[in-house]
């Protein structure tokens, strides 16, 4: 398996946000931590698993949390951000409020 940089995974994230049309979290030193988490992550299981979250041990079982998590499109929706706030809904980021902590989904 070839290891992920921190520029791959920053243009992942872009990549992901175009699509989705979602916005990357602009405050750069909290994002610079989620994104090393990814790097970290993927370097260490194969996958981007959200650096939020703990491994449930296998690609299967942590399919749900494998960034864009299966719960960003609703965390966003209903809270402007999703779970670790890497992702942002474009109002939220043009309102200027900072993501703050909201429920997890996942059921463990």
């Amino acid at each position: 398996m070839a290891e992920k940089t921190l520029e791959q995974t920053i243009r992942f994230a872009a990549m992901v946000a175009a699509k989705q049309g979602w916005v990357v979290n602009p405050e750069q030193d909290f994002i610079e931590t989620v994104l090393a988490g990814l790097v970290t992550n993927y370097n260490r299981h194969g996958y981007y698993l959200c650096p939020c979250r703990d491994s449930e041990g296998s690609r299967q079982l942590d399919a749900t949390v494998i960034c864009p998590c299966g719960y960003a499109r609703p965390d966003i929706e209903e809270f402007g951000h999703c779970f670790c706030a890497l992702f942002l809904s474009s109002a939220f980021a043009a309102s200027g409020r900072s993501p703050a902590g909201i429920p997890d989904r996942r059921v463990n």
